[in-house]
């Protein structure tokens, strides 16, 4: 009887061991994503409320680096390069620091973004762009309890970070490539597929069996627009024998071939020279 309530006992506390405690977190986390022009900008972090405490200049101290937030250091990703002030960020994740002042506020957007809290040495080295903005005081009675990060004033070429706080708002503002992405897109459209678009659309249709005619066409503009390209003429000789058409076939393998050796690409070679073995080509 005794080993019975010891064994009960074992599986019950064996219970409350792996059970998964549930409580409300201090300083939830939060995830924004947004569109800045063609631009994905997110942003990562933990979210302090104020509970009646002094925090600029006390529980946030003037001066020093903070992690702008709490917990983890907050994150911003940027899906292309944008600037900051004069400074070029490359696409990638950030560690947004700050160093608050009664005035200013240094931002820091910092290489390495995993640490909870600031890093345990710090590496200048890391910091890949810094910027001084001005802190200003909300006029009263605002005053925001939970610590907050948006991404304000938006327009087609930029926006700001805006970091609120107590009595305090700081927008950090960053441009992004919006006329260089669209340029670039409106002339690739205007100019029409590329060589490369045919090429896929070619290569989708001949493999799933679909209409040889819009194949054929697709392939040969493909070639047409990039003659040097033995894998393309490889696939047009394939689609040319499927249709039937064996010496258009035969023509394009041999392109294909002649092209590949002056590459230096074995594999189109082997390739090209079994398929014109198998054709009868002389």
């Amino acid at each position: 009887m005794k080993k019975l309530a010891l064994l009960v006992a074992a599986v019950l506390t064996s219970g409350l061991s792996f059970a998964q405690m549930q409580t409300p977190q201090p300083s939830p986390s939060e995830k924004i994503t947004t569109m800045v022009g063609l631009t994905e900008v997110t942003i990562e972090y933990s979210r302090p409320s104020a509970r009646g405490r002094e925090i600029f200049g006390n529980l946030v101290p003037y001066g020093k680096v903070w992690r702008t937030g709490a917990n983890a250091n907050t994150k911003v990703t940027f899906g292309d390069a944008v600037t900051v002030g004069d400074q070029t960020l490359k696409a990638g994740t950030y560690a947004l620091y700050s160093k608050p002042g009664e005035k200013t506020w240094d931002i820091i957007f910092y290489a390495d973004a995993n640490n909870w809290g600031t890093p345990r040495k710090w590496d200048d080295s890391k910091v890949a762009a810094m910027i001084n903005v001005p802190a200003t005081k909300m006029p009263d009675p605002i005053k925001v309890e939970t610590f907050s990060i948006m991404l304000d004033e938006l327009t087609n070429n930029g926006a700001h970070i805006g970091i609120m706080w107590a009595d305090v708002y700081v927008g950090v503002p960053f441009g992004v490539p919006t006329a260089e992405k669209a340029q670039k897109s409106i002339e690739g459209v205007m100019a029409g597929p590329s060589a490369n678009d045919y090429f896929s659309a070619a290569s989708y249709y001949y493999q799933e069996g679909l209409d040889m005619e819009k194949a054929k066409m697709w392939v040969d503009k493909a070639v047409d627009l990039r003659e040097e390209a033995f894998w393309m003429s490889r696939l047009q000789s394939l689609i040319y024998a499927k249709m039937g058409n064996k010496k258009g076939a035969i023509k394009a393998a041999k392109n294909s071939l002649a092209k590949a050796k002056e590459a230096g690409n074995a594999d189109y070679v082997k390739m090209n020279e079994d398929s014109l073995k198998e054709w009868g080509a002389k």
